[in-house]
């Protein structure tokens, strides 16, 4: 299958569905993977501008994607908004160029205006012609529905909790998302509701079989 990621920032994707990515990918589906911001303007102090785009490159290596998988831009953090049309004609595009059966992207229920930005003109672009899920950010969301479930083994949430290591940037500023014991806790409470022993949940748009 051809598999769409759609991440507003950087370590959006690999937060919400990094292990799901994992397993996509040793199933042998084609990935291709979409950035919308760097977030230039979101490091620490002293921190070059082009820091997180050099650490999500690491993401993407580590999990052997080319450059031919990944897409990056570079509109500014918090402001997607007054980019919107630009989203959505590339968005269009890609649907037209790639023509995805599944679209993984964030939630409608994910309050960060960024994410907003992204998950309405993913539904937009693609509520016709592809599948679309929405992963889990809990810090963002006052609810969130657990439609779907990807179940994961022990090796492929270890490996999304080493590929989210690239963040060092993120990891200095204690970002309690970041830390070991949230990424385990959180893929253990959803394995418990699924009968495994760790998965990421999943919001559901629209389904096609």
């Amino acid at each position: 299958m051809k598999i769409l990621i759609l991440s507003p920032h950087t370590d959006d994707a690999e937060l919400g569905c990094g292990g799901t990515i994992i397993k996509l990918i040793e199933k042998g589906n084609k990935i291709f993977w979409i950035v919308f911001s760097t977030a230039e303007d979101s490091l620490p102090k002293g921190f070059p501008k082009d820091t997180l785009k050099t650490e999500y490159l690491s993401v993407t290596r580590d999990l052997s994607l080319k450059k031919d998988n990944c897409k990056i831009f570079d509109f500014k953090v918090r402001h997607l908004n007054q980019y919107r049309q630009d989203i959505l004609e590339d968005l269009v595009q890609t649907r037209n160029q790639y023509n995805p059966d599944i679209v993984i992207g964030p939630s409608l229920n994910d309050l960060h205006q960024d994410h907003q930005v992204v998950a309405h003109e993913m539904i937009r672009a693609f509520k016709t012609s592809s599948s679309i899920i929405c992963y889990e950010l809990p810090w963002n969301h006052v609810m969130f529905n657990t439609q779907c479930f990807s179940k994961l083994n022990k090796n492929q949430i270890e490996k999304k909790y080493q590929i989210l290591k690239n963040y060092k940037s993120q990891f200095i500023k204690e970002k309690s998302y970041f830390s070991e014991e949230f990424i385990y806790g959180l893929a253990r409470t959803r394995g418990v509701q699924c009968n495994s022993e760790y998965a990421e949940a999943f919001e559901v748009v629209r389904w096609i079989l």
